[in-house]
């Protein structure tokens, strides 16, 4: 049977570095917020790193429709409509956040 990946896999690494950037915009808010920094630079700062974290989701929610559920489409039967439903409940998420 052919190894199962994840459709992000070709670009775990750029996922890993934006995510690790991310990280280290939520330190950077730390260190503002100890430092009374004054609150729509804290404001504006946390609107970058959502930006950030919704372009990440973004991502891979089209590599997951172009890979996982187009590859499940393709197979049909129940686990076309389990991903199918599970990249609708995933979009409902994100428009909610």
């Amino acid at each position: 049977m052919e190894h199962a990946h994840h459709g992000y896999i070709e670009n775990k690494d750029a996922y890993l570095n934006r995510l690790k950037r991310i990280e280290g915009q939520a330190r950077g808010l730390q260190k503002m917020v100890e430092d009374e920094k004054y609150c729509i630079d804290i404001l504006t700062q946390i609107s970058a790193m959502t930006s950030a974290l919704e372009s990440v989701a973004l991502g891979l929610l089209d590599e997951h429709l172009n890979h996982c559920v187009l590859h499940a489409a393709q197979r049909g039967g129940p686990e076309a409509d389990q991903k199918i439903k599970e990249a609708s409940l995933a979009i409902a998420r994100l428009v909610r956040s």
